[in-house]
């Protein structure tokens, strides 16, 4: 519920700035807004299939409702949106205790623990570099303000959780088990980007592939265990 709120009113305050200030403004959404889809990979005009009274919706009915009310604004008010629906993102300065996949596997690895898949490992997901995520960022705040968006931006490379814990496993060396736990209720089971308007509308598509972004964002984690 907490969450739900602060983003509705987050963006509601925000807006009311943009709109007093004359200011373009950038809607962070999710492929949460998604749910557990039907179709994939997912398009900006697929309404998605989401529950809107489980155990997720806090989250994913909060970032909705954000949409709508920048969508309202934009029609209402004619204020500059741009709202970007952003896919599983990973790099080094995550928080090692913030509970995303690929922080959580690589913590686990480093320190010698059980990785922890919930459900069998293979449902998918699709990770883009904070890198790659930023520039997209950017290009879509640069288009002109006719294109509100929302727009994909994601990696379009799928992985399963088990490949993905095993290439975490190969590349630190460690001896760590994989442990599986019951999936949660409503997690996706499967999950990509189509970021044909991505790359049509911002000129923009990822360069970082998943085994250097790794490469990089293990080498983070090495340093903030030593330090």
């Amino acid at each position: 519920m907490q969450t739900t709120k602060t983003s509705v009113h987050g963006a509601i305050n925000m807006l009311g700035l943009a709109k007093r200030l004359n200011a373009k403004i950038l809607q962070a959404s999710t492929s949460e807004v998604y749910g557990d889809p039907e179709v994939h990979p997912q398009t900006e005009d697929y309404w998605g299939r989401v529950n809107p009274i489980g155990t997720r919706a806090c989250y994913d009915e909060g970032k909705r409702c954000a949409e709508t009310l920048f969508f309202d604004y934009r029609r209402q008010c004619d204020v500059a949106i741009k709202v970007i629906r952003i896919f599983n993102t990973y790099g080094p300065r995550m928080q090692p205790n913030d509970g995303r996949v690929v922080s959580s596997f690589i913590m686990q690895a480093l320190l010698g623990q059980d990785i922890t898949i919930f459900g069998d490992g293979s449902q998918t997901r699709s990770f883009c570099y904070v890198d790659d995520l930023v520039d997209g960022m950017i290009a879509a705040m640069d288009t002109d303000d006719s294109f509100t968006g929302p727009v994909n931006l994601g990696n379009s490379g799928e992985f399963t959780i088990k490949q993905l814990a095993e290439m975490v496993l190969e590349k630190t060396g460690s001896k760590s088990q994989l442990i599986l736990r019951p999936l949660p209720q409503d997690d996706p089971k499967q999950r990509r980007p189509d970021i044909s308007l991505a790359k049509a509308e911002l000129g923009w598509q990822p360069t970082v592939a998943l085994e250097d972004g790794l490469d990089r964002t293990i080498a983070y984690f090495e340093q903030l265990l030593r330090s």
